[in-house]
């Protein structure tokens, strides 16, 4: 998976920054690419996980459950 020994990776600091900007470019790509493909169509309607919207009384339910801990 990595086109080098990693044993040699360590051995300069230059080449670990070029290492780890590598990698962190990579997690960038695939956050940003996966975020634009999770787009919404519901607005400012919440709703729950099986699609219904969330009423005040649901979400006092939810209040008070959490404050019960």
């Amino acid at each position: 998976m990595i086109p080098m020994r990693t044993s040699t990776i360590f051995k300069s600091k230059w080449m670990a920054l070029i290492w780890a900007a590598g990698i962190i470019w990579f997690a960038y790509d695939v956050a940003s690419s996966s975020a634009d493909t999770n787009t919404s169509d519901n607005g400012a309607q919440a709703t729950d996980a099986t699609g219904a919207p969330i009423t005040a009384e649901n979400e006092k339910q939810f209040e008070n459950a959490l404050n019960s801990f």
